[in-house]
């Protein structure tokens, strides 16, 4: 079991976080750090030596298909059908007072 953790140095810690804390925020967070900082010293003294790396704790793969071409929409009855169409493409209203 580690050292319990002091107010003093979970005030230096919520100092470089920018975090300000009273007298019971330090009271608090000091128990719990330190129980976060035991549990942690515990799972370091598990043996993983035959346990292999992973990046992920689940096999992934990517479902892809087969890019097969098929029947797609007349672009002329699309635009026929937008509220608002110039020269072949969609009119969208301007953002961010941008003007074409």
């Amino acid at each position: 079991m580690t050292e319990p953790l002091s107010q003093d140095e979970v005030a230096h810690v919520a100092h470089l976080a920018r975090i300000d804390l009273n007298e019971g925020e330090l009271e608090h967070f000091a128990d719990h750090l330190g129980k976060v900082l035991e549990h942690a010293s515990e799972l370091d003294s598990l043996d993983l030596e035959s346990i292999s790396s992973m990046s992920h704790p689940r096999l992934l793969t990517n479902v892809m298909r087969d890019d097969v071409v098929g029947t797609t929409l007349d672009r002329a009855e699309v635009l026929e059908q937008a509220p608002d169409a110039e020269s072949g493409h969609f009119r969208v209203p301007s953002i961010l007072g941008e003007t074409s």
